[in-house]
């Protein structure tokens, strides 16, 4: 069986279809979707979708490229909101110096004070970032560092960096602090010898599968709507990359989903 554990399954996009998407991946071997929340609203869709769905589970959070629209009454929604019994993560946070849709120093804020929520809550983050990787891995070691002085046991689960695009160096880097490394779509690209490289050297006990639906579809759907029953294509290039078999990774990455969202 398999876990999609990021997929955006509240956006307007699936409205028409989304049970007949869920039992496609169901019939694809996709036990598990994880939907992340990208602002308040979205949080709130996530949980409301968790909660109705028995495969769906949901994290809640506010993107970097709606940093703008953070204030105090969000951080206690989100609070509010992580009460579900769905809500297994604080998610999708991080930094986008790409669309740099906000000031990178509000950015940051919004970042380390969900952060900090999620040191609150015991739960792990769902990590964003573009072109930001140098100023990411610095406040993910900071944090994560607290957390161990602390005793915390989130120390040994902080989360994942969804959707890695970025070299071998921050991967390993990031390994070294208990993260997971999410990959998406764009392994499976004939473009992409570089990321090709950097997960076939990256081990199995530490990555996730993910379709960031209904983006970044893989090939041979490359630019349609993405869904989680692709997934198991993202898991087959794995496969392949590492020379192992699709059983063994999907085995592989869904034992790790398990014990970072412990559901």
């Amino acid at each position: 069986m398999l876990a999609d554990t990021h997929c955006h399954l509240d956006f307007s996009t699936f409205d028409a279809d989304r049970d007949q998407v869920l039992a496609r991946g169901r019939e694809a071997g996709v036990a598990r979707v994880l939907n992340p929340g990208v602002d308040l609203a979205s949080s709130r869709a996530a949980v409301d979708l968790a909660e109705s769905r028995s495969q769906v589970y949901a994290a809640v959070g506010v993107h970097p490229n709606e940093a703008n629209s953070w204030s105090e009454d969000a951080l206690i929604h989100l609070r509010q909101l992580a009460r579900s019994p769905a809500v297994v993560a604080i998610g999708e946070i991080g930094l986008d110096y790409y669309r740099d849709r906000a000031p990178r120093e509000l950015q940051k804020r919004v970042f380390q004070e969900q952060l900090a929520l999620a040191t609150e809550l015991e739960l792990p983050v769902i990590i964003h970032n573009r072109q930001a990787g140098a100023d990411i891995l610095d406040i993910l070691s900071a944090w994560r560092a607290g957390l161990v002085a602390a005793g915390a046991p989130l120390a040994a689960r902080p989360g994942v960096l969804h959707s890695f695009s970025a070299g071998l160096e921050a991967a390993l880097h990031a390994i070294d602090l208990n993260f997971y490394i999410g990959i998406t779509g764009p392994v499976t690209f004939r473009n992409a010898p570089d990321l090709q490289q950097v997960v076939a050297e990256l081990p199995l006990d530490h990555l996730l599968v993910e379709t960031d639906a209904p983006f970044l579809a893989p090939h041979p759907y490359r630019g349609k709507r993405n869904e989680p029953a692709y997934v198991r294509l993202v898991a087959e290039k794995i496969a392949e990359l590492h020379s192992e078999s699709f059983e063994s990774v999907s085995q592989s990455t869904s034992a790790n989903a398990q014990r970072l969202f412990t559901w």
